[in-house]
């Protein structure tokens, strides 16, 4: 259904402009991170300068995200690290990534698949509702459900099957109101079954 899906929904042009942009893409939409990070990335987009800027200016940028005081500190947090540790690079591998600020798996994952491309799932409100719905899992958890995508579906599959996912969740499989009739997928679909029978 997806063979040209979109591999990142945010702009981004480094690894670190990936990092800051997923941190605040958490409870928040890629329409509104991608209008946050194009007037904030254009003034600083560098650890060093985030490291350095007065948390009160990145507080002012990105006030109009979700939990925008929380996401300032750890971005101000992890730029510091990453200039002071990393020598300003962002590390490509997800266990060193979840040592930041603010990184959790999901975080880690998006970075190191779309920034770095190693084959990682992550598993968000979509993919998590879209693959339990499908029976691709069968999980109670985003942990569970990410660690049962990676053994359904084979590795060289896992960064694009991700975004497919989440295409799908968002242009078909809503979480309100899914629009199974529209779905190519009900013929297999254990959801569709389940509210057909």
């Amino acid at each position: 259904m997806y063979p040209d899906v979109d591999y990142s929904m945010l702009n981004f042009t480094t690894p670190f402009e990936l990092l800051v942009a997923t941190i605040l893409s958490a409870q928040s939409t890629d329409v509104r991170v991608n209008k946050v990070t194009k007037v904030m990335f254009a003034d600083m987009n560098t650890p060093e300068e985030f490291a350095k800027a007065d948390i009160k200016t990145i507080e002012n940028y990105i006030r109009t995200v979700g939990i925008y005081k929380n996401k300032a500190k750890n971005i101000s947090a992890t730029s510091k690290i990453l200039y002071n540790d990393y020598n300003s690079e962002v590390p490509a591998d997800i266990k060193e990534l979840m040592k930041l600020p603010g990184v959790g798996r999901k975080t880690a994952n998006v970075v190191a698949s779309n920034a770095f491309g190693i084959p990682a799932i992550a598993v968000d409100t979509h993919v998590f509702r879209v693959a339990n719905r499908l029976g691709l899992a069968s999980a109670k958890n985003v942990e569970k459900t990410e660690d049962q995508l990676m053994k359904n579906i084979p590795k060289e599959r896992w960064r694009k099957t991700h975004h497919q996912l989440i295409t799908h969740g968002r242009a078909i499989c809503k979480a309100r109101n899914p629009l199974c009739e529209e779905c190519n997928m009900k013929i297999t679909c254990e959801y569709y079954r389940r509210e057909n029978d």
